[in-house]
């Protein structure tokens, strides 16, 4: 079964490759579509599978683990397969009931952008990891940019510089890991990281290039700066895709290679207790619907995060709860990105001081965003609820200052999120109707379709929150399950792996 994983990345390439080539629309339509589709019933398997035999791994060639390429896969891996391609299905539907597949790359470039997550997901190999990385941002310098407008051109520009400079300390910090280490196999440098001074300031490289590409305070500003000024379609995919990448891999990092150490525990809340307050409140500041939301995707990455400070006690169920999380934020903010898109499409803007009455107006729409909204801050039935709850659950087990600390913050920061979607909504839904407007001019049920069905998703999850978090339980012991990765990933005689052990209690 092992051998397989490598089509997880051979047929997006192969697909988009053929997307280029295909003369016929619809046969490029279907490509962009059914290849996440499949990504998702592979995740599918995959997750079944590993949750009974561990993780697998196959190394490329055959060479002999600490040599080859290695891709590995484990039911943390697998589940983040399946949400991703959950979010890219239904970007790139509303892409195409949208217009934006007329261009004849666009197919072809969302494809390349699967490659490189699923690549992301998979690989067991820092420097691997940054090869996906480029393969999904060189799709994504075309996608951001695609219509040739000032605006989005001006974007462009600021996401090219910002994620070549953060690619550029990216594999710096690879080739220092190699220098300090003898590898960039992630089985390999298991626990290098806990209490070797050299190791933790090379992986630190790595980390600081990882979280830039997160958004996570203080190298947050470019995101809200760039994601709303790509189409709604491309916003979705980057929300879900791009920076939740970087989620896996510092959960990866964390748990291997600095074995959840517990000496970082107040930088990171430190760092994320800042990241909620800023968005949870800049988004108050913002003149259009999907740049409010752009920050709502700051305020959702230091609660994922912030569990990491928090696994000194229960590891599985705290980083399940930022798993959970993960997925509900995923899902939700992909909904409200594409609900914008939905408006924008039909009225020409996302402007607040432009829109208004779409309540009464639009009655299908605003209950699409007002679920989003509700989950979002976390009201029932959606899956926002469950997801703060259980965050807020694992907080409070350490008992101390910490937990008084991080839970005041999600409270405050909650209520960021409640006044920017009320803000939205009373400027956009409520009020008179808009003027000029003809009135036959409405959303089409096609174009709010996928986000309609992505609140049915968040809908389901609230409704089967049982097996949900079993399943984020399942996946968080895949992860913490660090000799079966080991063993899957090297084999049984593992050929150019440094001994770490006499790396250990080195220079602090």
């Amino acid at each position: 079964m092992d051998t397989l994983l490598p089509l997880l990345v051979a047929i997006p390439l192969v697909s988009s490759a053929l997307a280029v080539m295909a003369p016929w629309k619809w046969a490029r339509d279907l490509l962009h579509l059914a290849v996440p589709a499949a990504s998702v019933i592979a995740g599918i398997w995959l997750f079944t599978y590993t949750a009974e035999h561990g993780t697998i791994a196959h190394n490329v060639g055959l060479f002999q683990g600490g040599v080859a390429i290695p891709f590995a896969a484990d039911a943390f891996s697998a589940i983040m397969i399946i949400t991703t391609g959950i979010v890219a299905v239904t970007a790139n539907w509303f892409a195409t009931v949208a217009g934006e597949t007329r261009s004849r790359y666009y197919p072809a470039l969302t494809l390349m952008l699967v490659t490189g997550v699923n690549g992301a997901l998979l690989t067991a190999d820092l420097f691997n990891f940054f090869v996906f990385i480029e393969v999904m941002l060189l799709p994504s310098y075309g996608l951001i940019a695609m219509t040739g407008t000032g605006a989005r051109l001006a974007a462009g520009r600021t996401f090219v510089l910002v994620n070549l400079a953060a690619s550029t300390l990216l594999v710096v910090g690879v080739g220092f890991v190699y220098g300090v280490t003898g590898s960039v196999n992630i089985a390999a440098l298991q626990g290098v990281a806990a209490g070797n001074g050299p190791a933790v300031v090379a992986m630190g490289v790595i980390i600081i290039a990882i979280s830039t590409k997160a958004g996570l305070f203080p190298v947050h500003t470019w995101l809200p700066r760039t994601y709303p000024g790509t189409s709604a379609a491309v916003m979705a995919l980057f929300s879900g895709l791009h920076t939740k990448v970087a989620v896996y891999m510092l959960y990866r990092i964390y748990v291997v290679i600095f074995d959840l150490e517990d000496r970082w525990n107040t930088l990171i809340i430190v760092i994320m207790v800042a990241s909620m307050l800023i968005g949870g409140f800049a988004g108050l500041a913002e003149n259009s619907i999907r740049r409010v939301l752009a920050y709502q995707m700051v305020n959702g990455m230091p609660f994922i995060l912030v569990m990491l400070a928090f696994t000194s006690g229960d590891p599985q169920r705290a980083l399940a709860a930022g798993l959970l999380y993960t997925l509900h934020h995923m899902i939700t903010v992909g909904s409200l990105i594409l609900t914008s898109g939905a408006i924008e499409e039909t009225y020409g803007t996302g402007a607040l001081k432009k829109l208004s009455g779409l309540a009464r107006r639009e009655p299908l729409v605003a209950a699409v965003f007002a679920a989003g909204a509700f989950s979002v801050v976390g009201f029932p039935p959606f899956s926002g609820l469950w997801g703060k709850a259980y965050i807020v659950i694992e907080v409070a087990r350490a008992g101390d200052w910490r937990a008084w600390v991080v839970i005041s913050t999600i409270i405050i920061a909650s209520f960021g999120a409640l006044l920017a979607m009320l803000r939205i909504w009373r400027k956009a839904f409520w009020g008179r109707p808009m003027q000029g407007i003809p009135a036959t001019l409405r959303v089409r049920p096609g174009v709010i379709a996928p986000a309609a069905t992505l609140m049915f998703v968040s809908l389901a999850m609230f409704i089967f929150a049982g097996p949900l978090i079993d399943a984020a339980l399942t996946a968080t012991e895949g992860l913490l399950d660090v000799d079966s990765y080991q063993q899957a990933v090297l084999g049984e005689d593992p050929v150019g792996v440094p001994d770490m052990s006499t790396l250990q209690g080195g220079v602090e």
